[in-house]
């Protein structure tokens, strides 16, 4: 354990941009051999919004790096933060609760406030909207949801206590979920389901991309199941009933213009018509 908490530390650039690129292009392959849906789409021109959104967040992400490295800074000279504050423990443990307490701040509950509150979910609605759900929707995120997302992060550090090193962890494992839950692949449902149990799996997640409620609000989690099953948000639906989308939102071409998405969060709020 000390020494994957002493290369997080110091992790290079470069290989989290490969774990990136790596990832999507592995999954995509993947996607062709095993997929969950036949889309009949051009997959191309599908990725092309997705990729542009997955570069702005990249950037925005890059450019506010300052402020991640100010906050663990900080926490690490006061000693602040839930597990400093925690009598002397394991290392392994020290790391195991550091990344799954800010999988709650940092991904849970942003999750869950971008879903409740109405100003938020216009952000996020960019997210949802997507009708072929696959490796390129997992950073298909607004920059205004980048940014909110990314507070959260702060906010996790913060309340919390991680050093760096917990904080390049957890985003190493937030971006290898985020890409397993969102590619077009086939679990077995067996091995699907026994991973939910503990940890986010590509069923559990696809059921909060169903277009209406109220499973587009459950599963909010992002590494962890847990979180979910503690606050009483996990529900099931089987794979193949689920239908990609926003009822509001039900334009597919419009839902895959740039320009389009840009906007969403600035139209009028539109109340989920369709509850089960």
């Amino acid at each position: 354990m000390e020494s994957i908490f002493t290369y997080f530390e110091t992790i290079p650039a470069a290989h989290r941009a490969i774990l990136l690129v790596g990832g999507i292009m592995f999954f995509w392959l993947l996607e062709g051999t095993l997929p969950l849906f036949k889309f009949s789409y051009k997959k191309w021109k599908h990725a092309w919004p997705n990729l542009f959104f997955t570069l702005t967040t990249i950037i925005i992400n890059f450019g506010l790096a300052f402020l991640l490295l100010k906050s663990t800074d900080w926490v690490a000279a006061h000693n602040f933060g839930i597990i400093n504050w925690l009598p002397e423990i394991p290392l392994w443990l020290y790391v195991t609760l550091g990344v799954l307490l800010l999988d709650f701040f940092g991904a849970y509950l942003a999750h869950f406030v971008e879903h409740k509150v109405p100003s938020l979910w216009k952000v996020h609605i960019v997210h949802h909207s997507d009708h072929h759900v696959d490796i390129t929707t997992g950073n298909r995120h607004h920059p205004i949801e980048s940014v909110i997302r990314f507070s959260f992060t702060i906010l996790g550090v913060l309340v919390v206590g991680t050093p760096i090193a917990i904080v390049f962890l957890y985003q190493f494992l937030s971006v290898i979920f985020t890409q397993l839950t969102h590619a077009n692949i086939k679990m077995p449902r067996k091995l699907d389901k026994l991973l939910s149990y503990i940890f986010v799996s590509p069923d559990m997640h696809k059921v909060h991309h169903h277009y209406v409620l109220p499973y587009t609000d459950s599963n909010y989690g992002n590494i962890f199941s847990i979180w979910d099953r503690l606050f009483g948000t996990y529900m099931e639906l089987d794979r193949d009933n689920i239908v990609y989308g926003v009822d509001v939102f039900p334009d597919a071409i419009a839902n895959g213009k740039i320009s389009e998405l840009l906007k969403q969060p600035f139209k009028k709020y539109q109340k989920p018509t369709a509850k089960f």
